[in-house]
């Protein structure tokens, strides 16, 4: 069903000369995503605004058609030429250089208004003059910036492959740069994100917590001696801590998701420890409401899934930086560490055991800040706001 309050903006933009939907840039609003090759919280996003626009197209790099099956069958997909490039989906990564050329590909001058879903290249897009971008940022392009230096020593290269590939980010840190000052208005998914935004960008922005389904999650009547971590298994997810740190306990620790870092993590395991894999919906309602704690070692620039395992009445022992920060209430909802290293983690598990007891009601009761409709009212209320003021 549409959301009347959404398709009445929809409905308040000034008529197009194509009308609506379409593509080659036909209709009023469109909306822009990096790509559609893995199932993040980025897309979860996306698909939040696509319900609340349900006639606007969405363009893309590239997309696995199963995820358009499963979300976006009823909408009007437009990738860009890397779709059909040798690999394109499975690896496309290998395509990066291309990806500013890529995404600058889209025809837009038609629409009215675009919203861009962008952690790397979606800001990116060439709008007409009278077109208002207004850009949902869910961080600055990490490799490019704050992560690079740690980008370029995860690579499994030699040291000239890798000087080719500084020289190659170096190029695309000038292109975002440029890319950044396209957009009209950007709106951060937290206010770690809007720091960024800030220092690497120089521009203003507000900040807009993305969505949780809160909904979904329910708190178990009885707990399991186990505690849980998971999402995509790369290098800065730092589960490898994690892992030395229940190595160390002897506590069972369950690992769940999928990702480039994970037969490195299984020959660190020991038998305490648990990979589950990709689990479905079900499952994780499951395993998160039952278990001790979610163990959030990174830095995320928000991390919905703590916000996911709060709202299963279960406590959040985290990494005391980015999102966590904003989300998690230090010995109400859970407990933050301060050092990013396998002993602080350790620690805080065993200070965990030791001395505190949670509410779950008061856990999941934190979770409901970021619901999902606080989420489609402010973003409704926001555009509402940029619209108007267009029009005087």
């Amino acid at each position: 069903m549409k959301n009347n309050i959404s398709q009445n903006i929809y409905d308040k933009l000034p008529p197009s000369p194509r009308g609506r939907g379409g593509q080659g840039g036909e209709g009023k609003l469109a909306l822009i995503h990096d790509h559609l090759a893995q199932d993040g919280g980025a897309e979860k996003v996306l698909q939040a605004l696509a319900g609340l626009y349900p006639q606007a197209p969405i363009y893309t790099l590239l997309y696995r058609p199963e995820y358009y099956r499963a979300y976006f069958s009823d909408r009007i997909l437009n990738a860009s030429f890397i779709q059909n490039f040798p690999l394109g989906i499975a690896k496309y990564q290998w395509y990066i250089p291309f990806m500013p050329a890529a995404i600058e590909s889209f025809d837009l001058r038609n629409y009215d208004l675009v919203l861009s879903s962008a952690s790397s290249f979606a800001k990116g897009i060439i709008a007409a003059p009278q077109t208002t971008h207004i850009c949902y940022c869910h961080t600055t392009t990490r490799y490019l910036w704050d992560y690079s230096q740690q980008y370029l020593e995860e690579l499994p290269l030699n040291k000239f492959f890798k000087k080719i590939i500084n020289m190659e980010l170096s190029r695309l840190r000038q292109w975002d740069k440029a890319a950044a000052e396209r957009v009209d208005f950007f709106i951060a998914n937290s206010k770690n994100t809007q720091q960024r935004i800030k220092k690497y960008y120089g521009r203003d922005s507000i900040v807009i917590y993305p969505p949780v389904d809160t909904d979904r999650f329910n708190i178990s009547e009885e707990k399991k001696d186990y505690f849980i971590t998971g999402g995509r298994l790369t290098p800065y997810k730092r589960f490898d801590i994690a892992i030395k740190a229940f190595n160390k306990l002897n506590l069972p620790l369950k690992i769940f998701g999928e990702g480039p870092d994970k037969k490195r993590l299984q020959k660190m395991a020991m038998n305490n420890i648990e990979f589950l894999g990709k689990i479905n919906e079900s499952d994780k309602q499951k395993y998160l409401a039952e278990a001790q704690a979610f163990i959030h070692p990174q830095e995320e620039d928000f991390g919905i899934a703590a916000i996911e395992a709060q709202a299963s009445g279960t406590p959040v022992i985290a990494y005391n930086k980015g999102g966590a920060t904003e989300t998690i209430l230090h010995e109400r909802t859970g407990l933050l560490f301060n050092q990013q290293s396998w002993e602080e983690l350790a620690d805080a598990v065993l200070r965990f055991n030791l001395h505190y007891s949670f509410d779950p009601r008061l856990v999941k009761e934190n979770a409901e800040r970021f619901r999902v409709d606080r989420f489609n009212n402010e973003i409704v209320k926001y555009i509402t706001e940029i619209t108007n003021n267009k029009e005087c």
